[in-house]
């Protein structure tokens, strides 16, 4: 194993996708944050940005015009190596901020580099989901669709989540301590990630005609 690779330094970058804005305590923004001290664990630094927190206009374009705050995030996203998105689940769904942080990311699909590679070739995904009813592997499927639709990687098992029990209110942040399944799929997503990215920074896919 070439252990040069294995040690090269990352950075990533997750996107919190509740609908408050800080400093309202979020579940999402927990995982996020349990998520970034797993891949602390292999060598992946960054930061957190709540996405509620920025006026980032509707749209498919890179950049919307006046007081528009995706291009700075964008800029973010393209420094890391590592996108993480966050979401609650609402409705059955992922947030309406998750979504309109994927319809900000179709205009990479008009982005490429000189090899004809959308610029998010290089980087990998992962996904973080909580809610208070079933609904995290449909909600993780269409994050995962479209960031692959974008240009993302996806490690096996680059999903973490907690869903409580159905027609009840209590919220993960409010756990008296991480349950150990979801402790250990951070673990897992963390892990596959890094070692992906790893390997999309050393060998980049090939040219596209």
């Amino acid at each position: 194993m070439d252990t040069t690779t294995e040690t090269t330094p990352l950075r990533a970058v997750a996107l919190v996708c509740t609908l408050s804005p800080s400093p309202k305590r979020s579940s999402s923004q927990l995982l996020a944050e349990q998520t970034m001290a797993a891949l602390a664990e292999h060598g992946v630094t960054g930061k957190v940005v709540r996405v509620a927190d920025h006026d980032v206009k509707p749209g498919v374009e890179v950049d919307m015009g006046d007081g528009d705050a995706w291009p700075e995030i964008r800029d973010t996203i393209m420094d890391c190596d590592v996108l993480v998105l966050s979401t609650p689940i609402w409705l059955g769904h992922p947030s309406s901020v998750a979504q309109r942080v994927l319809e900000r990311l179709d205009a990479e699909l008009g982005e490429s580099d000189d090899e004809g590679r959308m610029l998010t070739y290089g980087k990998a995904a992962a996904v973080c989901v909580v809610g208070n009813e079933d609904g995290a592997h449909k909600v993780s499927a269409d994050l995962f669709q479209g960031l692959n639709d974008v240009g993302f990687s996806l490690a096996p098992n680059a999903v973490t989540y907690w869903v409580g029990e159905a027609m009840q209110g209590t919220d993960y942040q409010d756990l008296d301590k991480t349950p150990e399944k979801t402790a250990a799929t951070t673990a897992t997503l963390a892990a596959n990630t890094a070692h992906l990215a790893r390997r999309l920074k050393a060998t980049p896919y090939p040219p596209s005609t």
